[in-house]
């Protein structure tokens, strides 16, 4: 079995979620608050302190039309300071429509009790549990 741990990175707020290759099923963990447009850092050592994982996976936004989001290059940089800081291999996945499915999933999931208002703190770590469930999807773990 082996951890993995995937991002949606964003430059407010940076969704976390954990799965094994074993179950190929992925959780979603935390939300990560940015500071002045950079990661948690601290956060994220914790995280990777805690998980031990083995393979880290970063959500790529892609435009509708297929191009490459403003968001790109920020992206890569993110994913060569993880490489680097925790020697790990990264792999990056689409996370087009991810956000909008975390948001009908959480609204699914309300019907049955009280109306709550949607936090994008909690859309954020379910989007990146969707992004690892494709990423695992796609590898063959599910």
């Amino acid at each position: 079995m082996s951890t993995v741990i995937a991002f949606d990175f964003g430059l407010k707020r940076t969704g976390v979620a954990v799965g094994n290759t074993l179950m190929g099923s992925a959780t979603p963990e935390c939300t990560l608050t940015s500071k002045d447009e950079r990661p948690d850092w601290d956060g994220i050592s914790t995280l990777m302190n805690d998980w031990k994982p083995s393979q880290i996976v970063v959500g790529l936004p892609i435009e509708l039309d297929g191009t490459e989001s403003p968001l790109k290059k920020r992206i890569d940089r993110f994913c060569n300071q993880l490489n680097g800081r925790y020697n790990l291999p990264v792999d990056q996945e689409n996370e087009q429509f991810t956000s909008i499915e975390a948001a009908e999933r959480l609204k699914l999931l309300r019907q049955s009790g009280r109306k709550q208002k949607v936090m994008k703190e909690e859309v954020d770590k379910i989007a990146a549990s969707i992004i690892l469930e494709s990423w695992m999807l796609k590898n063959g773990y599910r």
